[in-house]
């Protein structure tokens, strides 16, 4: 192990001493810090903390959780194929040791179940809910052993946010862990705005408060610290409330805290995500937050890929972790999810391990040490690229292609291929004009799309998965409703008709029977009334493949776009099974979607 335990703090060993709560009138809000008007400060107090880290460090998910506050929600088959290669990234011993995920929706549920069918022991699924106890139930449902409870903890939260005071506040979550201590759940506290919060007038005597709570149930209760609002700063010296080395000492020295239930969650609003999650490991606790490429609320959480290297950077060993996961996990958010991944973002962007440099290329054809910054094509199955140019060539220019878009196996694309010579022809003609510089990425991708374009993934198929996913959330809502499993027109048309209301980009909507038969009159937005009004009730839809395949499968189906017959726009339909109480398709659910309002709607989808 490269990191050691270093004995030296200045906190004495003996008997942990009581620290009251501080219970103030006004709201402490650290105004010498924190001027709102301009910059926030670092204070320092002269006094240090050493590194003493704990005897196991691992890292934790929140990519279900906060990594969706701040993109549109992954689809549940997308959280499923994500999971499964968080579990392959962390190994068998469980480096990345636990996933968060939301439990209110039926699509949170649903994603839940699925990865619990995996039946891993890591990452362990584990919940987020609010702190009302009548939320416990949901964990219970779900058969899951922990989950988060928000507990706010600065003043600028429990004043002027929740209207209360610290005493009140402070009260009202210990009943709440007591509740779930009561039921058998492992709590974790989320000590929410931790780095603007009185440490030792209400973090320290809180965590102690928790700290007997879990003593007298013989039951773990967790404190996950969250740097809200990323103003943690790793400077040892620093002033608290902002310095997270003193932060993490005070919870385990003075608050009796062990380092195996501590966490550290931050974000980046002050470009220290990272660097605060790995400066909490070298101060003793065990867990770091984070989320695939570090998405998450505003500027993100540290990114697990980066977690990933330096815990093995600092451990001296990768503990069974599959580092080609990460290029793996980044493609597939690319490729299937559709995100865009900035160029130059370490360990995962399309040129991080590439140069156009003439003087680096030459040290790289060299040797590939000399710029590269360990083995990549090993390590993250990302071999060293060099930028295009006119010595490039046919085999060149193809092995571009294959590293910059990371193809492997059938999807390789060969210096045969007559798109690779195309490209060669046009990289030619640059330098028969005069170029005198390296083809750029940006370029190359430009022309690859032209002439390559069945490698990329294209906006439709972007458009459709969107819409399956708005389809799921609101075909899955409708069709539980009582008045549609009844499949009687009267219930079924005023529910059909608030989806119209709530939805502009549903040009018109509808139930069949089992025998493809129309059987709700017509419901469309009020505009296209006249051009569906010879539309019966009793119309045929039994050839229809939004209408074959649910019946099928029992699925929720998109077709690919289609001109409408009625409104002359282009559409998208999707359908799901109308069941009964018993689970017998009994119907088919459809809309139609107005494609051009779809690509306007990102929000709403």
């Amino acid at each position: 192990m490269t990191i050691t335990r270093k004995k030296r703090t200045f906190q004495s060993k003996h008997a942990i001493e009581q620290f009251p709560l501080l219970d103030i009138q006004e709201p402490n809000l650290y105004r010498s810090v924190f001027p709102y008007d301009e910059v926030c400060r670092v204070e320092f107090d002269n006094k240090f903390v050493f590194t003493d880290p704990p005897e196991e460090i691992f890292i934790t998910d929140t990519t279900f959780r906060d990594g969706q506050q701040a993109r549109p929600p992954y689809s549940v088959e997308q959280i499923v194929d994500l999971f499964e290669m968080l579990h392959k990234l962390g190994g068998t011993n469980g480096v990345v040791r636990q996933c968060e995920f939301f439990l209110y929706s039926e699509k949170d549920k649903e994603a839940v179940r699925k990865c619990q069918e995996r039946n891993y022991r890591y990452p362990e699924i584990t919940g987020w809910i609010r702190a009302v106890k009548e939320d416990f139930k949901l964990v219970k449902e779900m058969g899951l052993k922990e989950t988060g409870i928000l507990t706010s903890v600065s003043d600028y939260h429990i004043f002027l946010k929740l209207k209360k005071n610290r005493r009140v506040v402070m009260r009202e979550y210990l009943s709440i862990v007591s509740a779930a201590l009561d039921l058998g759940i492992i709590p974790r506290c989320h000590f929410e705005d931790v780095t603007r919060a009185d440490i030792y007038g209400f973090c320290v005597p809180f965590a102690q408060d928790i700290m007997r709570l879990s003593e007298e149930a013989k039951l773990p209760v967790k404190i996950r610290l969250c740097d809200t609002m990323g103003y943690g700063v790793p400077y040892p010296s620093a002033a608290l409330p902002r310095c997270v080395p003193k932060i993490i000492r005070a919870m385990i020295d003075d608050a009796g805290v062990p380092s195996e239930y501590l966490e550290w969650h931050g974000h980046n609003d002050f470009h220290k995500g990272f660097i605060n999650a790995t400066t909490a490991w070298l101060y003793g606790c065990s867990a770091a937050n984070g989320t695939l490429l570090g998405f998450g609320e505003r500027t993100g959480n540290p990114p697990i890929e980066g977690l990933i290297i330096e815990y093995i950077s600092l451990m001296g060993h990768d503990s069974g972790i599959d580092t080609t996961m990460i290029t793996e996990i980044r493609n597939y958010l690319e490729r299937a999810v559709g995100v865009h991944i900035p160029s130059n973002m370490p360990f995962v962007g399309s040129n991080f391990n590439s140069t156009s440099a003439g003087i680096h290329a030459d040290g790289i054809l060299k040797n590939e040490e000399i710029y590269n910054i360990f083995n990549t094509a090993k390590i993250l199955n990302r071999p060293i690229s060099v930028s295009v140019n006119d010595k490039s060539g046919l085999a060149g220019i193809a092995q571009w292609i294959n590293s910059h878009f990371a193809l492997t196996g059938k999807d390789r694309v060969e210096k045969t291929h007559p798109g690779v010579a195309k490209i060669n022809r046009w990289v030619t003609k640059q330098y028969e004009e005069g170029r005198t510089t390296s083809v750029s990425d940006q370029e190359m991708e430009k022309v690859a799309r032209k002439y390559l374009a069945e490698i990329f993934v294209s906006e439709f198929d972007i458009l459709k998965a969107r819409a399956h996913e708005m389809a799921a959330h609101i075909i899955e809502r409708v069709i539980e409703e009582p008045g549609m499993r009844s499949m009687d027109p009267a219930q079924m048309e005023p529910i059909l008709q608030s989806l119209i209301d709530e939805y502009p980009y549903l040009q018109y909507v509808y139930a069949v029977d089992i025998s493809g038969r129309k059987v709700t009159r017509t419901i469309c937005q009020p505009v296209d009334k006249a051009k569906f009004a010879n539309v019966p009730v009793g119309e045929d839809y039994s050839d229809r493949p939004w209408f074959i395949e649910p019946l099928k499968d029992g699925k929720i189906h998109v077709t690919d776009l289609y001109s409408s017959k009625h409104t002359g726009a282009l559409c998208i339909t999707l359908s799901g099974p109308i069941r009964n109480d018993v689970g017998e398709i009994k119907g088919i659910l459809g809309m139609d979607i107005r494609f051009e309002d779809l690509t306007k709607s990102d929000e709403q989808v």
